[in-house]
């Protein structure tokens, strides 16, 4: 019979606040439950012109371009995460899931103090104030997907309220665009953060099972697709199973 203390403990996702400088977490915030779902999109950076980039028609651009890229991809993370107080009753709420909810609003706001300091400098008279910089960002989720993010979308849809009409209980979505070398500057932490994000993808996609011509049918065998890249095995994902 398998007993509770058997259970493996889930693996949560998150958010982790990060000092730029020292690398020192400033704040950790644990998603209650794991999304269910991820929609990723991954957008390449091609150097090639904007004709390359049709769907059929003639392109434009430099034909010695077409298989060049200009960076990493620009990757984007949607999902919805939940927050519900009367899911963990023995964890004091007085104030519901305002904490909660406040800590990621003020991911996409500036503090007071900087708002303050920026007001300050207006007065003294500064032709050009810098934007405020936020603190470097990671989204979590496992160990193989730990990433330089900026949050790009923040909804939330309060769905339940105590007494006091505090909520507690709200739908969250939440979209992130993944910070790579083509946004931050060189020997930011974040860079070096996320070239070893690229890093373990690489990793895992040398891992990937290899295929070979033959699964492709009677296209493989006879080598048409063979022709120009020599005959046998390409190397790459067997996604379509074994020949």
């Amino acid at each position: 019979m398998t007993r509770y203390a058997d259970i493996p403990k889930p693996i949560r996702s998150g958010i982790v606040v990060v000092d730029p400088e020292r690398g020192t977490p400033q704040r950790i915030i644990v998603l209650q439950f794991n999304p269910d779902t991820l929609e990723r999109s991954l957008s390449p950076q091609a150097a090639g012109g904007s004709g390359d980039a049709g769907g059929g028609g003639s392109g434009s651009g430099d034909r010695n371009e077409a298989l060049r890229l200009k960076g990493p991809a620009q990757e984007t993370w949607k999902f919805t995460a939940e927050i519900d107080a009367t899911d963990q009753f023995e964890v004091a709420a007085p104030d519901g899931i305002h904490p909660e909810l406040a800590t990621l609003e003020m991911l996409v706001h500036p503090t007071t103090a900087q708002l303050r300091e920026a007001a300050r400098q207006t007065k003294k008279g500064t032709i050009e104030i810098s934007p405020i910089e936020m603190p470097l960002t990671l989204f979590t989720w496992g160990s193989k997907r730990v990433m330089p993010v900026r949050l790009t979308e923040l909804s939330i849809n309060e769905s339940a309220f105590d007494v006091n009409l505090n909520p507690i209980r709200a739908s969250l979505g939440i979209g992130m665009k993944v910070l790579s070398v083509s946004d931050l500057p060189a020997g930011h932490r974040g860079a070096d953060l996320y070239m070893a994000h690229l890093a373990q993808k690489e990793q895992l996609a040398r891992a990937a099972r290899s295929g070979g011509l033959g699964a492709f049918g009677p296209a493989g065998r006879n080598g048409v697709i063979g022709v120009g890249v020599g005959n046998g095995s390409v190397g790459g994902a067997g996604f379509m199973g074994r020949a």
